[in-house]
């Protein structure tokens, strides 16, 4: 796709608080990148409606107009300066396609995240809220946003999306609450071996976080999107259920998805069968929390665990087996869990060594492990900015081998699946028979195109 930038406007709030928000040590986590997200609607976006209705937003959200800047110990604070979002409207000769699972393009905001690098953002001038607004030939308009990280997790994200699509119809929505010292405040060290044994990031020496760092750019991954219908997710969970191990036991559908999702990839990554095959389950740490929090604390409060079998149970466990254990890995983020981790991330910022903490898999994410990011009950549907809902979501294409899940447009109770894979296992994953195999559950869609346009 094509376009071409026509204005950049400058977006501020109108009130400069100057408060100096010293960001968690999950903020830290993610490390300065950006996360973009690209909408399609069918009908034409007013930008100068958006940048007003942003402007009002901003007032609620400070940091996302703020600058992030360096602390002594090597933390990162957002100085609330009311510098601005940047709004970047622009046009494309192109007409507004039929995007969805079996016809993405790449996020119109790719370029436009590349104009920043992670490297370029601290104590520098540069927003940390960016806006696209692309109006297509013929109608219809892209909005992409990035936003940097360190200031929110997916849920956050999408959570300020859905309050400026609130804001920009006149309708109230809750004031977020950016305090990160609430959040600090809940650490406590784990009183039991077996939880500290078990956390889910390690500090690890200069050069080992380098060299982990260094691998995100030299492996090729593709992205294959498909949709699972609301029948095959039934038929799926029916099948789980009627193979758990313990009578009694339960599984979400989610569960039952995921299951299936990490087999299909085992069979296609086809390792040999005693080699450990391990599943990452990113997982909000703010349900863990309960009212020790605040309902609409904003930022990142994202936690994982690790669930692990060989790959030889993988593929021959049944599906309820899998699924069950992927339930109790779930069920593993307990509140002291959580509360040890955020006390191991304080002690480390403290110590000036934040920036060498990382997954206790990242060294070999590659090659034994897949990510799962479920955004299945997130309201992207349900943005509306002034010409009704979007009509497809784009996800964009990441560094490391990712499933994820969201909701379909028509809220019908179905899945779109966006799976991040090698490029020679993508590939494959498009060919009739594996995506045969993906909807074994239910009826085979069109197959996905070879080639993204």
């Amino acid at each position: 796709m094509t376009s071409t930038e026509e204005r950049v406007f400058p977006v501020r709030a109108g009130v400069a608080t100057g408060q100096r928000l010293r960001l968690s040590g999950y903020d830290l986590l993610t490390g300065p990148v950006y996360t973009p997200l690209t909408f399609f609607f069918r009908e034409t976006l007013d930008g100068a409606a958006l940048r007003d209705s942003l402007s009002r937003v901003l007032r609620n959200y400070p940091p996302l107009a703020g600058r992030l800047s360096r602390d002594a110990d090597g933390g990162l604070s957002v100085v609330c300066d009311d510098a601005g979002a940047r709004f970047t409207e622009a046009s494309s000769p192109d007409p507004m396609l039929d995007y969805g699972p079996q016809l993405r393009t790449e996020p119109v905001v790719g370029q436009f995240l590349r104009e920043v690098g992670p490297f370029r953002v601290i104590d520098r001038d540069t927003p940390l809220l960016k806006v696209r607004l692309t109006q297509m030939r013929g109608g219809g308009s892209i909005l992409g946003v990035v936003i940097n990280h360190s200031l929110a997790d997916g849920a956050s994200t999408v959570a300020f999306l859905e309050n400026w699509s609130r804001e920009h119809l006149g309708l109230p929505y809750p004031t977020p609450c950016h305090d990160r010292g609430l959040l600090d405040g809940l650490g406590k060290l784990a009183e039991d071996d077996e939880t500290a044994r078990d956390r889910a990031f390690i500090a690890v020496p200069r050069w080992r976080h380098l060299a982990a760092m260094a691998r995100l750019g030299l492996k090729r991954l593709a992205t294959v999107a498909t949709r699972f219908s609301a029948a095959e997710l039934a038929a799926m969970k029916e099948t789980a259920l009627a193979g758990l191990p313990d009578s009694g036991s339960w599984v979400s559908t989610n569960d039952a998805l995921t299951a299936h999702l990490w087999q299909v990839l085992g069979d296609l990554r086809d390792r040999p069968a005693d080699a450990m095959e391990w599943l990452g389950l990113i997982v909000g740490a703010h349900s863990r929390l309960g009212d020790a929090l605040p309902a609409d604390y904003w930022g990142n409060c994202v936690s994982n665990n690790w669930t692990s079998t060989s790959a030889g149970e993988l593929r021959s466990q049944p599906l309820g087996t899998v699924a069950r254990s992927i339930r109790e890995g779930l069920e593993a983020n307990t509140t002291a869990k959580i509360r040890d981790e955020i006390a191991f991330l304080n002690a480390h910022r403290h110590l000036g060594v934040s920036r060498r903490v990382m997954s206790v898999r990242a060294a070999e994410v590659f090659d034994t492990s897949i990510t799962v990011n479920n955004w299945s009950q997130f309201p992207l549907y349900r943005i509306d900015l002034g010409s009704g809902t979007a009509f497809w979501y784009e996800f964009p294409d990441l560094p490391i081998p990712t499933v994820h899940i969201a909701p379909t447009p028509g809220d019908d109770g179905g899945r779109d699946v966006y799976l991040c894979v090698s490029l020679p296992h993508a590939e494959e994953l498009r060919t009739p028979a594996w995506q045969e195999r993906l909807h074994a559950h239910g009826s085979r869609p069109a197959v996905a195109p070879a080639q993204r346009t």
